[in-house]
């Protein structure tokens, strides 16, 4: 039995949670997020908590409950509070800015790189080596982050590049060492 998909979410107040068959829908003082459930599991509101059970014990059931229970838990957590990744910026020249909504930042090529913030995800550039992207959707904020760093991976030997702040980036020496 997953251990996860047996505990209940707590609803805040000010999050209102709908339930419609198999389509939960959650709405917070962030915005709105809907998630489509499988037939193997089912949601249930009670007593200001959240409940995802499951429909029997097949092993596709068993694999979906605790998967659901985190969905549904993000959800609840987003509209309520929202999510955050925290970039860093390390290279000579490497900057960034913002253009209006829009990120643009200076990574060594002749161009600068645009990003542009869609989809409920906003950008803060609290100094021009930080980037924070916030918005309600985890899975969203985190993809977004990840195609950010996508444009100058950490590289071993100086270090430069973008990465997720706290990320260890294991360095490697150099030639001259070799000898």
């Amino acid at each position: 039995m997953s251990r996860i998909g047996k505990q209940p979410i707590a609803v805040p107040s000010g999050v209102e949670v709908r339930i419609d068959g198999l389509e939960v829908k959650v709405k917070g003082p962030k915005g709105e997020l809907s998630q489509v459930l499988s037939d193997k599991v089912s949601a249930r509101l009670e007593d200001g908590q959240l409940l995802v059970e499951r429909i029997d014990d097949s092993r596709a059931a068993c694999s979906f409950h605790g998967l659901y229970r985190t969905l549904l838990s993000n959800m609840v957590v987003g509209v309520s509070e929202g999510f955050s990744k925290s970039l860093e910026i390390i290279g000579v020249g490497y900057r960034a800015a913002m253009k209006g909504s829009d990120l643009e930042m200076q990574l060594g090529y002749s161009h600068p790189v645009s990003v542009k913030a869609e989809g409920g995800i906003s950008f803060e550039v609290p100094s021009p080596t930080q980037i924070v992207v916030r918005g309600i959707d985890k899975q969203r904020v985190g993809q977004v982050a990840a195609d950010i760093r996508k444009w100058r991976k950490p590289e071993p030997y100086k270090g430069k590049g973008i990465r997720y702040s706290g990320e260890y980036v294991r360095r490697k020496l150099g030639k001259a060492a070799g000898s």
